[in-house]
């Protein structure tokens, strides 16, 4: 039997074509389920591969603890009316007489702006002299200061006001309204409402997070706490320094999901329901929801908890399973918390995969017959 070239230039195609597909594989979003599997420690693997349960959900339930030392909450409120080394006060003395110790010849008045109270706690006032300042009320000084010069000029009239200064003052940066330098006053003597003077915060209070820094010391807050636990609205110190920032926390997303990249937290907790909405889901042509990932690097001591075992040391790489086609899938999604740093992972379904094989396989087959046709031609029919 005698075969015509056409039919062995088809033939020696369509060979070469599924040869390439077998050799050098399909372009995909990464490993499949089988892959994953293959890694895990009970195949030779490194990492650890767990279905979620709710054991696995209570165990791995870790959420960052931000509050506030017993230090800073047990902290007495300043009194506004109590003057301290640093601050700074404001004096005005009138005299009455047309001559007096202080005021000019056209004026009765000496007005001493910006009286700085030293380290040791005391002002100096003309004719006064030294006046121990620190530890008392702006009243308390106006009467020393009246007494020291009653016995130079008759009858004087003092008024010492309390101003802004190194002593009394914290400083506010980051996401609020007004970042600056405020004064601790009567009004703004606790944090949440010196947060309101400088015009509130600027991002959204879910992932808001309040640093008050205390000299070498510290200490972080969630925005929405400083609400709703009110021992956390605690009493400024001069020199305090509030920083409002951001959550830091992110995830990443692969695979067939909506979205593939590095996303932030947009909640103070996040489960993989969640974690999944907010990537925009599966991909309803492509995804497998039986093959949805978790990978970590686990601290060891959750890591025994979770396994069963107590011989773990240091961090272990984990990889959690959840398959959303479960029963109880979707509830064992909404209860496993999403933490800092994880990998969420999509596998492909295996119809997209075969799909891509047939798409390939038909292309192939359309260069088949282009090269089947050319050579006829070339053949002379």
């Amino acid at each position: 039997m005698k075969h015509s070239p056409n039919r062995w230039v088809k033939s020696i195609a369509i060979l070469a074509a599924v040869s390439i597909l077998a050799s050098c594989g399909l372009p995909r979003m990464g490993p499949n389920k089988r892959e994953i599997f293959a890694g895990s420690v009970m195949r030779k693997g490194d990492a650890f591969v767990v279905s979620v349960n709710d054991r696995v959900t209570r165990a791995t339930a870790v959420v960052p603890a931000l509050g506030f030392s017993d230090n800073f909450k047990n902290a007495a409120v300043l009194g506004s009316d109590t003057i301290r080394a640093g601050d700074t006060l404001g004096l005005t003395i009138w005299e009455n007489v047309d001559d007096g110790l202080l005021a000019a010849e056209t004026a009765n008045a000496t007005v001493l702006e910006e009286v700085q109270v030293d380290g040791s706690g005391y002002i100096f006032v003309p004719y006064a002299g030294r006046i121990k300042a620190s530890g008392n009320s702006p009243e308390a000084v106006r009467r020393i200061i009246t007494d020291k010069l009653s016995d130079q000029t008759p009858d004087p009239q003092v008024e010492v006001r309390r101003l802004a200064g190194d002593g009394s003052t914290v400083s506010l940066v980051g996401a609020v309204g007004g970042q600056g330098v405020y004064a601790i006053e009567r009004p703004t003597r606790t944090l949440s409402a010196m947060l309101a003077r400088a015009g509130g915060i600027t991002i959204q209070p879910e992932i808001a997070q309040v640093s008050v820094i205390r000299g070498a010391q510290t200490e972080t807050i969630w925005f929405q706490d400083l609400y709703d636990y009110p021992k956390f609205d605690i009493a400024l110190r001069g020199g305090d320094r509030i920083l409002v920032e951001e959550d830091s926390r992110s995830f990443t997303s692969l695979g067939a999901t909506g979205t593939q990249a590095r996303v932030p937290f947009e909640t103070q907790t996040l489960s993989a329901v969640e974690a999944i909405a907010q990537v925009g889901g599966l991909v309803p042509t492509a995804s497998d929801p039986t093959g949805v990932f978790v990978f970590r690097n686990e601290p060891a001591e959750i890591a025994n908890q979770v396994l069963g075992r107590s011989d773990l040391v240091g961090a272990q790489r984990m990889v959690y399973v959840l398959d959303l086609t479960q029963p109880n899938g979707m509830f064992m999604a909404r209860d496993f918390v999403i933490r800092d740093q994880d990998t969420l992972y999509v596998t492909e379904a295996p119809y997209a995969q075969w799909s891509k094989t047939i798409s390939a396989l038909t292309g192939s087959l359309s260069a088949v017959s282009t090269l089947a046709t050319t050579a006829t031609a070339v053949n002379g029919g």
